[in-house]
């Protein structure tokens, strides 16, 4: 009786939900898009060498997943990915991936030449990634470690902590603050309730009394509990507990225990906001602004990275959103521009290219400038060409900069811009700057 192997679509799930649980953390995270993508590739490629090679036997495909002569060269793929990401994930993956292989030679299901060739070609695959979406270089840097005191509070006496409602996981982060965070005081916003009351009334209560302001969330409510942190002069503790928590992993919290440990022990820095002024107002960023495509971008590669991996996704997106959009008349400094999109980071971010993933420090005073320009003939031919053959920076369409002050006029008639992940309506004139080491945080122990 034969018994079930996994197909290849579940395989990658329990590799997925495995690498996770084994640290828990957002390198995991990294190394399970990476293992993913590097098996989807692997998968059309023998796919495409098979019919070139094997015309006399022609394979018929399952309705669900890769045919099982696939199995062991996306094995070897995602397992390869994964310890290039995370070393030390190699310990768990390499030996399952050499056991799928001694499985199908010592069944006789295919020839050992031919398992090695596929052994090889994962490899391969997933080596290749690293030339399209560049490795993590570790850690925050030391200029984001901590360098200023800030109110140590035991058990979270002092603290106030506003939960955005849709926070959570497994377990609520109310319910784990509470344990983590005994004397701690927790305001959840619940839905129907407006968030920027909630915590502008967190937040003069803390001026009041002392202590520190902290939230629960994901990028959007930590950008309106940063506002507040600096009009208000207090220290933020910022909890990771939304869909994306990009400016969480870049101070190096992970985990709401990691957090609550800096709250507890007092260590904290300064970062970076980065300013948006136009029309008389002001407001400010973590992470990113953006115009044109970039936003759909974004959401584009989102909506597909947990199936197909990061790059993969990306590169789907990139396809549709330059087939489906439009580029932008704008001025940039005074000089006229069209673009297909202008992005701008809070800090100088990791890697180069299309998928921005991280910051080395939040306090280098930089804008991280990236536009792809749509006057060049056969602008998003060239662009995508660049693209998948790893030559971004040397493409005459594309540009990365860094700058401590940019000003944009005919935004207006662009459209809207993504703060954040926010959409707001556009002024005709914006400028973008910084307010260097203007937000206190709590921060991790150095690693």
């Amino acid at each position: 009786m034969r018994t079930h192997e996994p197909r290849p679509a579940e395989r990658t799930d329990l590799a997925s939900l495995a690498t996770k649980g084994l640290t828990g953390n957002r390198s995991a995270r990294r190394a399970a898009l990476r293992g993913t993508g590097s098996l989807a590739l692997a998968a059309a490629a023998i796919q495409v060498a098979t019919k070139v090679l094997d015309q006399r036997r022609p394979l018929r495909y399952p309705p669900s997943g890769m045919p099982s002569s696939h199995r062991t060269a996306g094995a070897a793929a995602f397992a390869t990915a994964a310890t290039l990401e995370t070393p030390r994930l190699g310990v768990v993956l390499i030996p399952v991936a050499a056991g799928i292989a001694a499985a199908r030679a010592l069944s006789g299901a295919h020839a050992p030449a031919r398992i090695l060739v596929d052994t090889v070609l994962g490899v391969g695959v997933a080596a290749a990634t690293c030339r399209w979406w560049p490795l993590h270089r570790g850690e925050p840097a030391d200029s984001a470690r901590p360098k200023l005191p800030v109110p140590a509070l035991p058990s979270g006496e002092g603290l106030v902590v506003v939960v955005n409602s849709d926070a959570g996981g497994e377990v609520p982060a109310e319910v784990e603050l509470r344990t983590l965070l005994p004397k701690a005081d927790l305001r959840v916003c619940a839905a129907g309730k407006d968030l920027h009351t909630v915590l502008r009334q967190a937040a003069a209560q803390v001026q009041a009394r002392g202590g520190a302001l902290g939230v629960v969330g994901g990028d959007g409510t930590v950008n309106a509990a940063a506002v507040l942190a600096v009009d208000n002069r207090l220290p933020l503790a910022v909890f990771p507990g939304g869909t994306l928590n990009h400016f969480a992993a870049d101070l190096g919290l992970s985990t709401l225990q990691e957090a609550a440990d800096a709250v507890e022990e007092g260590r904290g820095g300064t970062v970076d906001l980065g300013r948006i002024t136009g029309d008389g107002t002001c407001t400010y960023f973590l992470n990113t602004f953006s115009i044109g495509v970039y936003p759909e971008l974004v959401r584009a590669r989102e909506a597909r990275e947990t199936s197909l991996g990061k790059w993969p996704a990306l590169a789907v997106g990139l396809l549709r959103v330059l087939a489906d959009g439009a580029p932008i008349d704008i001025t940039l400094d005074g000089r006229p521009r069209r673009l297909w999109l202008l992005f701008a980071g809070n800090s100088r971010y990791d890697p180069p290219g299309f998928a921005p993933s991280y910051r080395p420090t939040l306090d280098d005073g930089l804008l991280d400038l990236r536009l792809v320009d749509a006057k060049h003939p056969f602008a998003r031919t060239r662009l995508v060409a660049a693209f998948l053959t790893g030559t971004l920076a040397r493409s005459r369409v594309y540009r990365e900069t860094t700058a401590t002050c940019l000003r944009i006029d005919g935004v207006g008639k662009a459209g809207d811009y993504t703060r954040d992940g926010e959409v707001s309506s556009a002024a005709d004139t914006l400028v973008l700057d910084k307010r260097s080491r203007a937000l206190t945080v709590y921060l991790p122990a150095p690693r």
